[in-house]
């Protein structure tokens, strides 16, 4: 069994790709988007109602990022369409800082996005996934080893194997176990 569960934690972009798991899409309908940005929160501007739109968003960008992401970890040049399904998410919702003061933090420049509420989910994403692309630890992202699992990490130690060790490493430890006690007679 895999995880259900949307692994978060990791870099932004390798949660949303984590949203993909062998069992399904955690982000199929409107309602496990939203479960999933609650997920999320305080790494995502707030989308406010999630609907079709910022499902097909979402879903359209996670698409082209699993490729891009593939090609990148191998030290190979991304699909074409890939990029271009990347650069026009970030293209279609541009974001600029806005200088602003407060007592409490003193100056401020966080960014802004004026721009409807999918596309701009998919822009902050796209940013994301930029992000994980142009970071030198991107080929050090890693694949669980649970033969029935299909989530992504980024260790942060080299000899970690698991996405979740306490759930697929567990799983894994279990059925070593069982393996070398098998057929041997009980005492």
């Amino acid at each position: 069994m895999t995880v259900t569960f949307p692994l978060t934690g990791e870099p932004l972009a390798l949660d949303l790709l984590n949203t993909r798991t062998a069992e399904g899409d955690l982000v199929a309908d409107a309602a496990g988007l939203a479960a999933w940005l609650d997920a999320q929160a305080g790494r995502l501007t707030p989308v406010g109602a999630v609907g079709a739109a910022e499902v097909a968003a979402v879903q359209a960008l996670r698409e082209a990022a699993r490729p891009t992401l593939d090609a990148a970890r191998r030290g190979e040049r991304p699909p074409a369409g890939a990029l271009a399904a990347l650069n026009g998410a970030l293209a279609a919702a541009p974001s600029h800082r806005v200088l602003a003061w407060t007592r409490e933090d003193g100056t401020t420049a966080p960014a802004h996005r004026p721009a409807d509420p999918a596309p701009r989910l998919a822009a902050e994403l796209a940013e994301a996934v930029a992000e994980l692309l142009t970071d030198p630890r991107v080929g050090q992202v890693r694949e669980c080893e649970a033969h029935d699992c299909v989530l992504l990490f980024l260790p942060a130690h080299p000899r970690r194997r698991w996405c979740v060790a306490s759930v697929c490493g567990n799983r894994a430890r279990v059925a070593r176990y069982y393996a070398r006690h098998k057929g041997q007679p009980d005492e």
